[in-house]
């Protein structure tokens, strides 16, 4: 299976940079994976609800560990992410467009997660698998 399957094939998903406004990026990513049937769950440390959704600041709050996280922020915030993302047990990552960070990258590779840096983006697949 290859890495961007191995993603959608999760069961939970948590997508950080999720955002309350609906011409972000990160609202679209978290519409999007919900249309799609998935369970996904968003984190955004100063939202508290996204369309009736419960958001969450971190992934150490979520009530669960996601198999798969799809990242929206700035590389200087994903860098934390994904050390929490280690740490919780994340198994897929994919850090969309913008989110990239080299560092965040390799430390996520060496503890053995299904990383997603390439510049592609998550809309895109789930628009043809739709």
């Amino acid at each position: 299976m290859n890495n961007t399957k191995t993603f959608l094939a999760a069961d939970l998903y948590a997508v950080a940079g999720a955002s309350a406004r609906p011409h972000k990026y990160g609202y679209k990513v978290f519409k999007a994976l919900l249309a799609s049937g998935r369970d996904t769950y968003p984190l955004n440390p100063v939202t508290e609800e996204i369309d009736g959704h419960q958001a969450y600041p971190q992934i150490a709050d979520l009530p669960f560990v996601p198999e798969s996280l799809s990242i929206i922020t700035p590389p200087q915030v994903t860098r934390q992410i994904v050390a929490d993302a280690i740490e919780a047990g994340v198994k897929n990552i994919w850090m969309q467009p913008g989110a990239e960070d080299l560092e965040a990258s390799n430390a996520a590779r060496q503890a053995g997660i299904n990383v997603i840096d390439d510049g592609s983006c998550v809309l895109v697949l789930l628009a043809l698998h739709s």
